[in-house]
């Protein structure tokens, strides 16, 4: 099971399986690109926090438009 919860311009991905990864982030990053088009202003970073731990943020450091992938 997947859980996604909302913090302003962030949202924390926590999956079980790799199976959950592409699906659990594809909506991530699909709510954070509707909420970037109403201020284009950045793009989307998605941080892996550890195994199953992801965060995927609006981040100034992105150019719009934009999405980028780290570790932490």
């Amino acid at each position: 099971m997947s859980h996604v919860r909302h913090d302003h311009a962030a949202l924390s991905v926590v999956v079980d399986s790799a199976a959950e990864v592409d699906s659990a982030l594809g909506a991530a990053v699909g709510t954070l690109q509707k909420r970037a088009a109403t201020s284009p202003c950045c793009g989307i970073l998605v941080t892996r926090e550890g195994a199953g731990r992801y965060t995927v943020a609006l981040d100034e450091s992105v150019p719009f438009g934009l999405t980028q992938q780290r570790c932490a």
